[in-house]
């Protein structure tokens, strides 16, 4: 089948979608446990960017995994697909020239690895919302901890699966940190990335 599939070469290229935008394109990559605030800050921040009338798109777990990867269980190996599709879709993202803002565990750093060469080393800020497993649980936003802890949810990162800090993110921030310093710790780092 593979023999069978030839790729198509276009006539407009990233940075001329970079140029019509008036801005570079990259993916920024939000990790951290389930409750730890990576959609609420990508949210925040895509708003900041929005206002500096940045194009933007939020690639969020629970939204991807409702449609695209509906079919993905929450086992190691669908957990990697899960973010090996991620990565594919960021990089059609980052090629149409739109700043990708992408919230998920990826409990792997193996994984987060393939994303980053997925989408070139120079398109990619990874953030680090390091958020305790303690806070975590106290927020419980889903609920999905007290699930997790009564046994009823299996596969849970933090607490019957394990999560893998991220050596050496682009950007780390916790949960010591309000909404609004986050948004600006992290467009502080990005906002050269953004320029053309």
């Amino acid at each position: 089948m593979e023999e069978n599939i030839v790729s198509h070469s276009y006539k407009i290229n990233m940075e001329e979608r970079r140029k019509l935008n008036g801005h570079n394109s990259l993916l920024i990559f939000f990790t951290g446990l389930s409750g730890s605030g990576k959609s609420t800050i990508a949210n925040a921040l895509e708003q900041k960017l929005h206002e500096d009338s940045i194009t933007t798109y939020v690639l969020d777990g629970d939204n991807v995994r409702k449609r695209i990867n509906s079919n993905l269980s929450f086992k190691p190996e669908d957990r990697s697909e899960n973010i090996r599709r991620i990565g594919e879709i960021s990089k059609l993202f980052v090629d149409a020239g739109i700043v990708t803002l992408a919230a998920f565990i990826a409990p792997y750093r193996k994984d987060t690895e393939f994303i980053k060469k997925t989408v070139g080393s120079i398109n990619y800020i990874e953030v680090f919302v390091n958020t305790s497993l303690e806070v975590c649980e106290q927020r419980d936003v889903k609920g999905l901890y007290k699930k997790a802890r009564k046994g009823e949810i299996k596969n849970m990162t933090g607490i019957s699966s394990p999560y893998e800090h991220p050596i050496q993110p682009d950007v780390e921030i916790s949960d010591e940190h309000s909404i609004e310093k986050s948004v600006d710790i992290i467009y502080n780092q990005i906002r050269n990335n953004i320029k053309l």
